[in-house]
């Protein structure tokens, strides 16, 4: 498959800054006419194909699969299983570092969570690997699962999320809450949520002797290659890993799990290429979701609505053998002020896959269960919720005490109150109707996603010919990556962006870092941005020293990019191309590198988040209960905008999921069985067209010197974290019936009314 190489695509706006332009993707013609090849269209000569026979219970072990008969069957080539595979260089089950998923690699017939991999069929045919798996017809030894919240005795991680402490504290929460005039203790829960990303996760791989060719969805590059590595005991250098296309990731793509390296063992096992893709509903449990948690908040305010205290605390789960803590009550820390502030977590193990990153892991769990509480404590106080945050809003960051790098958040609270009508909501609930009867609510949510930044490279050129070139191991899951990085990339380079080729998508190129927290955009721009800025002074130090130039000296003055040629800062009418001063110099062309990084020092002295505020309006039917959201507004601050085209994209996905965490998604599972009852998308109810309102999305102008050269915040996840709780107030505005369970159901407000 050739690389990506995105070179000469539509582009709606020319000859000036790219950064900003609503640009549509440079990709999209590829996607829509069926040209983008994803993982699993790749089909190396010889092909076979391997399907994963997975555990049809949570806990116990394997006493015995039918091998033989599966190996009966036309077609299949062989059959992996614990004990007939391929040595792994080292054990899975190590956690070499806090980015490595422990995974099931078949090492043992122990069975720790329903839709384990247990065997792999290999066959000529898909048809074949299938139907082979299904003569497997394993026997089990099956112990009682552990299932739920209360499964078993609880504990304190040491630490929650990567890195992050259990517990955090700022001054006497007992005394504060002692002290109020109000207090609420409230109890909300979340349920368990799978990926489910159009692209289901998958592998075609082929071994060349030592060397590996990979074809997968990943959302990072060389952590998926070095992982491969240390499995399988090879150098990185003879790993290529080609993801040019994800068709969806939310999380669950940027650690190696146990299925792709399943499809590389089966290749190394049978000595030719395999396609490996995991079924929908395999995709429940192998690799990560998001734990269900259970927060308790409580919140004190004195007579003037001021906070008092706030205690959040999360219990979450874990499974068995790996250890990721949703860190819910984290989001507690930033948003509001309160001089008295506590929070904390513990865990409970379960028979389930290893929980990891779901989109805005922790904010999304634990902002609707803050923004509810947020939301009833106004209500205590007699107060809109509206002024109820504003009277309590955060100067600097509450936990910490540092200034913040840029917030704008009353500029979105103030521009999306109005663009909804907040100010003729009523206080009580249950007062509005709309001319059919139905009850009409309207509820908000605070936002808030931290600004993050991780390592990249990039490599940029400026040929002879006066074009550019940008390399860079980025990863596009769709939101439009390479279409805002290659933006990033023109402006660095001072040239239009059909004149950049931009490379992206291949283990080969140089690190993106993942593609995760919303900081992909941030942090590979920025190496970008450092790259496209050494090429310059590469190409300027020739011009600058050479007498035949119009720039000879221009060294101390300074010379600026812009439309292909380099002009004398003091002296725009001195000036020359880029491919003049190349032909002179009799060089092809000039190359530099460039990075980007977190800041150490702007990191220690301020506090870095995107902010924002979402308003909804639902519509209940008062006999049935049935809830319609019909229309949501959200105003959002994230830094610099590179494509308000696909920032608006992201932010209106973010707030459609928020939607769906208060009122659709939930794994539901047997608690005799431990298996996930609606492990497809006809069952898990996520929203389609029909359940989706209009939305209404305002970018609010914020400057931010200091989260990154380029001033950039992330986008993909802070549309979740206000929307989920607007639409749970929102609801109680109606009905006047407070749900703490979700996602809120027609008989809770039955029940309740």
């Amino acid at each position: 498959m050739p690389e990506l190489n995105l070179t000469g695509a539509p582009a709606h706006i020319r000859h000036g800054s790219n950064i900003g332009q609503p640009l549509t993707r440079r990709d999209g013609v590829l996607k829509v006419t069926g040209q983008a090849t994803y993982a699993a269209d790749n089909h190396p000569p010889g092909m076979l194909f391997a399907v994963i026979a997975v555990s049809s219970i949570a806990h116990g072990r394997v006493v015995s699969l039918d091998v033989a008969a599966a190996k009966r069957h036309p077609g299949v080539v062989d059959v992996m299983t614990p004990d007939h595979k391929p040595q792994l260089a080292i054990d899975p089950e190590i956690k070499t570092n806090p980015f490595v998923f422990r995974m099931e690699a078949l090492q043992s017939n122990e069975v720790r969570y329903a839709n384990q991999p247990i065997a792999v069929v290999i066959a000529d045919t898909l048809e074949a690997a299938t139907e082979g798996a299904v003569l497997l017809a394993p026997r089990y030894e099956t112990l009682p699962p552990l299932v739920g919240l209360d499964a078993g005795a609880s504990f304190v991680p040491p630490v929650v999320g990567v890195g992050n402490p259990t517990e955090n504290h700022l001054g006497d929460v007992e005394a504060g809450l002692a002290s109020a005039d109000k207090q609420i203790d409230a109890t909300y829960e979340t349920p368990p949520q799978y990926h489910n990303a159009m692209e289901p996760h998958a592998i075609v791989v082929q071994w060349d002797g030592d060397r590996l060719s990979v074809d997968m969805p990943t959302q990072g590059l060389v952590l998926s290659l070095a992982r491969i590595a240390e499995l399988f005991g090879i150098a990185h250098d003879k790993i290529h890993i080609r993801s040019p296309f994800l068709g969806g990731g939310f999380g669950s793509k940027g650690l190696m799990g146990g299925p792709p390296v399943l499809g590389i063992m089966a290749a190394k096992l049978v000595g030719r290429p395999i396609k490996l893709v995991l079924r929908r509903e395999q995709m429940y449990g192998p690799v990560g979701h998001r734990a269900p948690t259970r927060q308790r908040l409580r919140i004190g305010a004195d007579g003037e609505g001021r906070l008092t205290a706030l205690d959040h605390h999360a219990r979450t789960v874990s499974s068995t053998f790996d250890d990721f803590y949703e860190p819910a009550a984290d989001a507690s820390h930033t948003l509001y002020a309160a001089p008295a502030i506590r929070t904390s977590h513990d865990a409970v193990r379960v028979n389930t896959g290893t929980p990891l990153f779901m989109r805005a892991p922790g904010e999304a769990t634990g902002s609707i269960a803050l923004e509810s509480a947020i939301d009833e404590m106004a209500w205590a106080c007699g107060m809109d919720p509206l002024a109820f945050r504003l009277k309590n809003y955060a100067e600097v960051e509450p936990i910490t005490g540092k200034p913040f790098s840029s917030k704008a958040l009353r500029a979105c609270y103030d521009q999306g109150a109005a663009r909804f009508g907040w100010a003729k909501r009523s206080l009580q609930p249950r007062q509005m109707r709309d001319d059919a009867g139905l009850l009409v609510g309207w509820g908000m949510g605070t936002a808030t996603f931290p600004a993050l930044m991780f390592q990249a490279e990039a490599r940029a050129a400026i040929r002879r010919d006066g074009s550019g070139v940008m390399e860079i191991g980025a990863h596009d899951m769709g939101q439009g990556a390479w279409t805002a990085l290659a933006q990033i990339a023109a402006d660095a380079v001072g040239l239009d962006i059909d004149r950049v080729t931009f490379k992206a998508g291949t283990s080969d190129l140089p690190d993106a870092g993942i593609a995760g927290g919303s900081a992909h955009t941030a942090t590979a721009g920025a190496a970008i941005h450092s790259a496209g800025a050494a090429v310059i002074a590469k190409l300027a130090d020739l011009a600058t020293g050479d007498e035949r130039s119009p720039l000879f000296g221009a060294g101390n003055a300074g010379v600026i990019a812009r439309d292909g040629r380099l002009i004398r800062r003091d002296d725009e009418s001195r000036g020359e191309s880029y491919a003049e001063i190349l032909a002179r110099a009799g060089v092809a062309e000039v190359e530099a590198r460039g990075t980007g990084a977190p800041n150490p020092a702007a990191m220690e002295e301020y506090a870095m988040h995107a902010h924002g505020a979402v308003f909804a309006e639902v519509k209940v039917d008062p006999e049935l209960g049935q809830i319609r959201v019909s229309r949501m507004v959200g105003a959002f601050a994230a830094g610099r905008i590179v494509n308000p085209h696909l920032v608006k994209s992201q932010l209106f996905g973010g707030m459609i999921w928020g939607m769906s965490f208060a009122l659709h998604e939930q794994a539901i599972t047997d608690r005799r069985s431990g298996r996930i009852m609606n492990a497809d998308l006809g069952e898990y109810h996520v929203p389609v067209n029909a359940d989706v309102p209009p939305l209404d999305v305002i970018t609010v102008e914020e400057h931010d010197p200091h989260v990154n050269a380029l001033g950039i915040k992330g986008v993909g996840e802070i549309g979740i974290t206000g929307s989920a709780g607007a639409v749970a107030n929102a609801v109680w505005h109606a009905t006047g019936v407070r749900v703490r369970r979700f996602p809120i159901r027609i008989e809770d407000l039955l029940t309740q009314s």
